[in-house]
């Protein structure tokens, strides 16, 4: 079973099944563990946390990844510019931020945004719904 949490929703999980690494970018070090753990817990592999542009695209130059979470505001700025990697490079992402989507930069106006604080349903909904996005 690609997740033996009691805490994963079999609704959830049956569209998680072709999703397996992560990249998660996320410069607060207890939310980036709490990510790594959830996302694990899941069944995904981890790929960082990254909590830079420089980190996550390097991380990302070193193989390919099925998704991501990204922090929109992070220790070197907006984390857009590995967004638009991701977009090049067809993997779907969600961006996390505790300032609501509204502060999001119109050009990526259609990401799905996970709204901080999140639990763990949220942030499995939004990594199923990463697994059933075009990519």
């Amino acid at each position: 079973m690609l997740c033996d949490s009691p805490r994963c929703n079999p609704e959830i999980i049956r569209h998680m099944e072709n999703l397996t690494r992560i990249l998660i970018v996320e410069d607060e070090p207890l939310i980036a563990e709490m990510l790594r753990d959830w996302v694990t817990e899941l069944g995904h592999e981890v790929i960082g946390p990254a909590g830079s542009n420089a980190a996550a695209l390097e991380l990302l130059a070193k193989g390919p990844v099925a998704g991501a979470i990204l922090d929109v505001t992070i220790a070197d700025g907006h984390s857009y510019e590995v967004a638009r990697a991701l977009q090049r490079l067809g993997a779907p992402f969600v961006f996390a931020t505790g300032h609501g989507a509204e502060s999001i930069d119109p050009e990526f106006k259609d990401v799905p945004t996970l709204q901080k604080p999140f639990d763990f349903d949220a942030l499995a909904m939004v990594i199923a719904g990463i697994a059933r996005a075009p990519g």
